[in-house]
């Protein structure tokens, strides 16, 4: 039987003290770090960009199939996600928990185990948090600070007519392992006996409890050098991200359903589910993926890169956001991405 800690025995700046013993700064700009009324972080004439996400139990995360150390970890992901999406570098970031008495000292320890893991992964510094008492559930809030050259951060709302349009990576994986642990859940709670089978889909389910950001994509535009003209991650599934910055840059677009990158596995796991796999990269979520737009100037050094796909092109608002079906039908895109209000 392993070691229960309550939380009670610690106090919240023992508790505090605890979970941030470890940190070692490891960028110049962080000052100052935990221990103090606020962090301090001198970016040394660079941008700076911040985000904030909140995590809530039974509604973004399940933590019957959610093992701790990956929620850590996902948790940061999140973050540092949208951190590159303005094409900026993460450099710090805070956490915050709210915590029930359900949770023991060893089970923060597995979750702070994935922040580390993350940060560690991502060169990130964990600067400061804080931790209170939640009366349901576990909640989870994160900022991330990140640094970009001065004015080459990129926004959605500065694509221009004629750009391509480009996805990292491959889409709808997270959202088809979503649904063979939600299966599995509903079996076990029928039946608590029968043990999950999750065979071969290793792919699908890591890529819902352990996704990676797109840090390599950033360091790609640096030294190619590609300047995209608007970009936004994708955690709400393609065509909502799509229509994002085509209402904000005021532009159409072209998709062809064909160059959207589904993994094998993910139209294997798809079939199973008797779902179309463009259907769950169209309106999944929780990629992580970068979609951005280049100038039409950029292809070849875009075509160059195996991890980028070009998936269609911008055009006149007037024209709408359609995508054009391997049959060669149009279609009007929809927002079907999840939606958490």
């Amino acid at each position: 039987m392993s070691e229960r800690t309550e939380l009670s025995e610690l106090g919240e700046f023992g508790l505090i003290d605890h979970l941030t013993k470890n940190i070692e700064l490891q960028h110049v700009s962080s000052l100052v770090g935990v221990g103090d009324d606020a962090a301090v972080i001198d970016h040394f004439g660079k941008q700076t960009v911040v985000t904030t996400d909140l995590l809530l139990e039974g509604v973004h995360f399940d933590l019957m199939y959610t093992p701790l150390k990956h929620l850590g970890y996902k948790s940061v992901i999140a973050n540092l996600s949208d951190v590159y999406a303005m094409n900026a570098m993460p450099t710090q970031i805070t956490m915050s928990i709210g915590i029930s008495n359900r949770f023991s000292l060893e089970a923060l320890d597995e979750f702070y185990e994935g922040v580390y893991a993350a940060c560690s992964h991502y060169g990130v510094d964990l600067v400061g948090g804080d931790t209170t008492t939640s009366q349901k559930g576990f909640v989870i809030s994160v900022t991330a600070i990140g640094e970009v050259a001065p004015d080459h951060f990129v926004k959605r709302s500065t694509a221009k007519k004629g750009d391509l349009l480009c996805v990292s990576g491959d889409l709808g994986a997270a959202y088809v392992g979503l649904l063979f642990l939600e299966r599995e859940r509903k079996i076990f709670l029928e039946s608590p006996g029968v043990q999950p089978d999750l065979e071969g889909e290793s792919y699908v389910i890591g890529r819902l409890l352990k996704p990676e950001a797109r840090k390599d994509i950033i360091e790609f535009f640096a030294e190619a050098p590609v300047m995209p003209t608007a970009m936004m991650d994708i955690s709400d599934g393609l065509s909502s991200e799509i229509l994002h910055i085509c209402k904000d840059s005021e532009l159409g677009c072209i998709l062809y359903e064909d160059k959207i990158p589904i993994a094998e596995e993910t139209r294997n796991a798809a079939f199973k589910f008797e779902i179309d796999p463009t259907a769950c990269a169209l309106s999944g979520g929780e990629d992580y993926e970068l979609l951005f737009t280049v100038a039409q100037t950029d292809y070849e050094k875009i075509q160059a890169n195996p991890a980028i796909s070009i998936i269609g092109y911008m055009t006149d608002a007037a024209d709408g956001a359609h995508i054009i079906t391997k049959g060669g039908g149009r279609h009007a895109i929809t927002a079907q991405g999840w939606n958490p209000i």
